[in-house]
C-alpha cells in the first residue's frame, strides 16, 4: 500500500509540500446527482421554485465553491484556478438533477478536490432552493471521473 501524502513519518497529519513540483496544466472532471420527486424536477424545469432560478444560483455557487476549496479542506493548497465549468442536466431517468464540473488551473498540485467540491455545492444549492418542495431528495454518486496532468499523470473512471 502507498503511504498516505498528508502524514509524516510519525503518522501526524500535515500539509505536502508541493515547492519542487513543477507547474504544469492540470485539469479534473467529477460528477454527482440528486434525485428528487418528479414534482420538484417539474418546478425547477418550469421555473417554479420560490426561491428564484435553481440550477442558475446552483452554477454560481459551485463556481464560488470551487475557488474557496482551500478554506474548506483544511490541507488543500489555494490555487490559482484558470477555468471552473459546471453542467446542470435535468434527468427524468432520475428523476433529479446531474452535476458535471470541471477545474483546470496551471500548478504545483491537483484540481480533483476543486472539481469535487464544485459538484457537491452545486448538488447542495439545488437541494436548498427546491427542499420546501419535498425534503426526500438525496444527494449520491459524487465522484471524479478523470484528471490530467501532475508527476502522476492522466487517470480515467473505467466505469461511470
Amino acid at each position: 500500500m502507498n503511504k498516505l501524502s498528508h502524514t509524516d513519518e510519525q503518522g501526524r497529519v500535515k500539509m505536502v509540500d508541493v515547492g519542487a513540483k513543477s507547474e504544469t496544466a492540470r485539469i479534473a472532471v467529477a460528477a454527482g446527482e440528486i434525485r428528487m420527486g418528479r414534482a420538484t424536477l417539474d418546478a425547477i424545469r418550469s421555473g417554479a421554485s420560490e426561491k428564484g432560478e435553481v440550477l442558475a444560483t446552483a452554477r454560481i455557487a459551485a463556481i464560488n465553491a470551487a475557488k474557496r476549496t482551500s478554506e474548506l479542506i483544511p490541507l488543500c493548497h489555494n490555487i490559482p484556478l484558470s477555468n471552473v465549468s459546471v453542467e446542470l442536466e435535468l434527468d427524468d431517468s432520475l428523476p433529479g438533477v446531474r452535476a458535471t464540473a470541471t477545474a483546470s488551473a496551471t500548478a504545483r498540485t491537483g484540481v480533483e478536490m476543486e472539481a469535487l467540491v464544485c459538484v457537491t455545492v452545486a448538488l447542495l444549492t439545488v437541494y436548498d432552493m427546491t427542499k420546501a418542495m419535498g425534503k426526500e431528495m438525496v444527494i449520491s454518486g459524487v465522484r471524479l471521473l478523470k484528471k490530467s496532468g501532475g508527476k502522476s499523470g492522466d487517470w480515467q473512471r473505467a466505469t461511470d
